[in-house]
């Protein structure tokens, strides 16, 4: 399956979809992952990973990938279908503050408001990937294995 969305569904009690992210949730507020659920996992589900991105963010990774990554979660066993708030239980990526689990949004000064898609992804992988993955590194290896995935869009600005 290529990226493309399914029925899977991913909702929040600290996240609606289209509106403002609250300050505790923000790199200079609380810094706290937001709780996540999810829906409809697909049969055949072995894992399922989580990740935070901000394609609004002036920056242009080494890779040529364009944004930022906020958060990257993986190794998720297919029975789980929620992350509590301030969740650091199963494998952690590096997010683009240089730094392994959640960063929360941090638009640069004056630069308005900036989109943050959280995205859920249900593969047939395994829950057994290596902790520390960059977002392209993770996406690389996981795009066969992907059998659904949906987002939830919030946004933040300072």
């Amino acid at each position: 399956m290529t990226f493309a969305l399914s029925d899977m569904k991913l909702t929040s009690h600290d996240l609606k979809q289209g509106e403002r992210i609250d300050d505790r949730h923000s790199h200079d507020g609380g810094n706290v992952s937001p709780e996540l659920t999810w829906s409809k996992v697909p049969e055949g589900t072995r894992s399922l990973a989580i990740f935070c991105h901000d394609p609004d963010a002036p920056l242009i990774s080494t890779t040529g990938n364009y944004g930022f990554v906020h958060w990257l979660v993986y190794n998720i066993p297919p029975k789980v279908n929620h992350l509590p708030q301030g969740c650091k239980d199963y494998a952690q990526g590096l997010n683009n503050f240089d730094s392994i689990g959640y960063g929360g949004p941090k638009p640069p000064p004056g630069h308005g408001r900036h989109h943050y898609y959280f995205w859920v992804l249900a593969l047939d992988l395994e829950p057994s990937m290596a902790d520390g993955l960059e977002l392209a590194e993770f996406l690389e290896k996981v795009e066969p294995h992907v059998l659904g995935m949906n987002r939830l869009m919030a946004y933040y600005e300072s």
